[in-house]
């Protein structure tokens, strides 16, 4: 059975590094992920990055959680979850 009020979503929820604070409650996030490539199999560093609506004050280095939500603009659609502190 599924608890009540804890809410399930379809949302995807991905991990990555705040590269840029510039804009008024919006942040540049850099995701990087490892695939392999499809013939030689050698592991491939990509990177992407994905604007995203946060109303805190965000530094640049910040790990951050975004996730898929309504477009905020014409090229904001995700949401900053939670953030943690540079180390």
């Amino acid at each position: 059975m599924e608890e009540r009020g804890k809410k399930t979503t379809k949302r995807r929820e991905i991990n990555g590094v705040v590269v840029g604070n510039k804009m008024d409650k919006t942040v540049k996030v850099r995701v990087d992920t490892l695939e392999a490539h499809s013939i030689y199999k050698k592991v491939i560093d990509r990177k992407k990055v994905f604007f995203a609506h946060t109303e805190e004050e965000l530094e640049v280095g910040e790990k951050v959680t975004i996730r898929e939500s309504k477009p905020y603009s014409k090229k904001v659609r995700w949401l900053v979850v939670n953030s943690s502190k540079k180390e």
